[in-house]
């Protein structure tokens, strides 16, 4: 935000202070002569209007990007902004060519009826019967890649195999789907498979206006039967910003009509959906709500009845790490009885684990199935998880500082050399604002502070930067605006990659005043509130 003269004074002022001529001791000298180029470079930077456009939005970065040279002069912040963009979108379309996006699902099916519906006295005397059956009955697995042939033609290839109590079988699909416009895509997709014989189908997606879309797909099946046609339509549309309705008709060997109206926000997710078919007609209600704290958690109910009956579902997840997110759910049902199902999400993958209870309603199943997983996830999450990314967290911290310690050493060099720079200058201020009674910087400390007991193991990293701040202070005030302190003159950075903040305990008026504030945020001092009570 700083204009031209703004700039210019800057400039000025610390061409005044780094100037290799106002130093005759040698080492000095070589010092100034260093930040006094450095000074001199960002000014060429800023006093540009197109290089400070690109480095306003994307720093050194946009300098460094590639194919600057073809901007024409004279263009404005939104036009650089979407000339970068645009060159971002060439080479992104350069990697296309080699990247693919793996999607897989692994679901295990466990019956695990044993643990409360067993048969003790009848069995007792059979070897083995002594412990319950736990048993795997199903399995699938399912993977997919998606292979770009051009900027608008994608082929992918999928799989997946089955089976369920001693009987499966899997299939293959090839679809290639080309984009014809922004408005629409459409795909053919052709499968085999050892149960159903081979598989001929069309998609077609097309955005009908701004807020609506429709969505058709046919499908022929062939088999030892003969030919079984399948189609189902989608029409969608934008009710709101944050709400869509769905309308789906279904035609072939379960046909069904279905509606539903979902509305999704920051902190919900709420859906309600009503379907008329063969077999299953059915309600459903559904909300999930978000938390908005760091690990993402998302509470969740729903509630469907139907003709198979009634099913109740509740259940959580949570973020367990930066790729990862674990959740459960708890089904009980009428006649379907209770179920936990477990869920893994890591990356592009999925691991499904529905565990089978009792075909019957039990409140010991109810129980053991909501209070099991959550006594079981907070002593992994204690025990495990907690430490891991811990530890993880300190060995991406400690290589973050591998590869950035030659230029940390170089920047604290270069503040250290500035803070001796200061000295003359800030000897100056201080006597101009004793004169006036005004802002004297006493004591000023940058870096990680510890202040809670929690951490109380944790290492305090701070520098001094008592000089460095007193230097910037102009008529009596200090201001500083939004952005790293680390950028200052004569501050670095003493912790890279933690969090940081500035502490300054100053005199104004003869009186004592102290203030904290958080490594990007903006503060100016002196104010009535930093005041020290005298009383306290």
């Amino acid at each position: 935000q700083a204009s031209q003269e703004e700039l210019k004074a800057a400039y000025r002022r610390l061409c005044m202070l780094y100037h290799p001529d106002k130093h005759r001791d040698p080492e000095l000298k070589t010092q100034a002569e260093r930040l006094f180029n450095l000074v001199h470079q960002a000014y060429e930077v800023l006093s540009d209007p197109q290089t400070r456009a690109i480095y306003d939005i994307y720093g050194r970065r946009g300098l460094e990007m590639e194919g600057w040279e073809v901007v024409e002069r004279k263009r404005t912040a939104a036009e650089i902004r979407e000339e970068f963009e645009r060159l971002q979108r060439e080479r992104e379309e350069r990697r296309l060519q080699q990247r693919t996006n793996p999607k897989g699902t692994i679901s295990v099916g466990i019956d695990a009826t044993d643990l409360f519906d067993r048969y003790d006295e009848e069995y007792e005397d059979v070897p083995g019967s002594s412990f319950p059956q736990i048993e795997i009955n199903k399995m699938h697995i399912s993977q997919s890649i998606e292979a770009p042939l051009t900027s608008t033609d994608t082929a992918i290839l999928s799989g997946n195999l089955s089976t369920q109590n001693g009987n499966g079988g899997g299939s293959i699909n090839l679809a290639l789907r080309r984009v014809t416009s922004a408005k629409g895509w459409g795909e053919l997709e052709f499968g085999a498979g050892d149960l159903h014989g081979p598989l001929f189908g069309m998609k077609i997606f097309r955005n009908l206006t701004p807020r609506c879309f429709i969505t058709t797909n046919c499908a022929l099946q062939f088999s030892s039967r003969g030919v079984r046609p399948g189609l189902t339509t989608v029409l969608a549309r934008n009710l709101d910003k944050n709400t869509m309705g769905y309308l789906q008709w279904r035609w072939g060997i379960q046909s069904a009509m279905n509606t539903s109206i979902v509305r999704d926000t920051k902190t919900s997710h709420f859906t309600v959906a009503m379907q008329l078919g063969i077999p299953h007609s059915f309600m459903m209600v559904s909300y999930q709500h978000k938390f908005q704290d760091e690990d993402q958690t998302r509470v969740k109910g729903s509630l469907k009845a139907g003709f198979f009956g009634t099913i109740v579902e509740y259940g959580a997840e949570r973020k367990i790490s930066r790729h990862s997110v674990l959740g459960a759910t708890v089904s009980v049902g009428v006649p379907q009885g209770v179920s936990l199902k477990i869920k893994l999400n890591r990356a592009s993958q999925t691991y499904f684990f529905p565990v089978h209870l009792t075909d019957q309603l039990l409140p010991s199943a109810v129980f053991y199935a909501t209070v099991g997983p959550l006594v079981i996830y907070f002593a992994m999450h204690r025990l495990v998880i907690k430490p891991y990314l811990r530890a993880q967290k300190e060995r991406e911290l400690e290589k973050q500082r591998e590869n950035t310690a030659s230029d940390m050493l170089q920047k604290k060099q270069e503040a250290e050399a500035a803070v001796r720079l200061m000295q003359e200058s800030v000897r100056r201020i201080i006597e101009a604002e004793e004169a006036r009674m005004g802002l004297i910087v006493v004591n000023a400390w940058y870096g990680k502070f510890v202040n809670d007991n929690s951490r109380k193991n944790e290492k305090v990293k701070v520098i001094d930067v008592t000089v460095p701040l007193q230097c910037l202070v102009k008529d009596s005030k200090l201001i500083l605006t939004e952005a790293s302190k680390a950028g200052l003159p004569g501050f670095y950075d003493p912790c890279v990659g933690e969090e940081k903040s500035l502490k300054v305990l100053y005199q104004f008026r003869g009186v004592l005043h102290q203030v904290m504030s958080a490594d990007n945020e903006a503060l100016r001092i002196p104010k009535q509130s930093h005041r020290i009570d005298a009383d306290g």
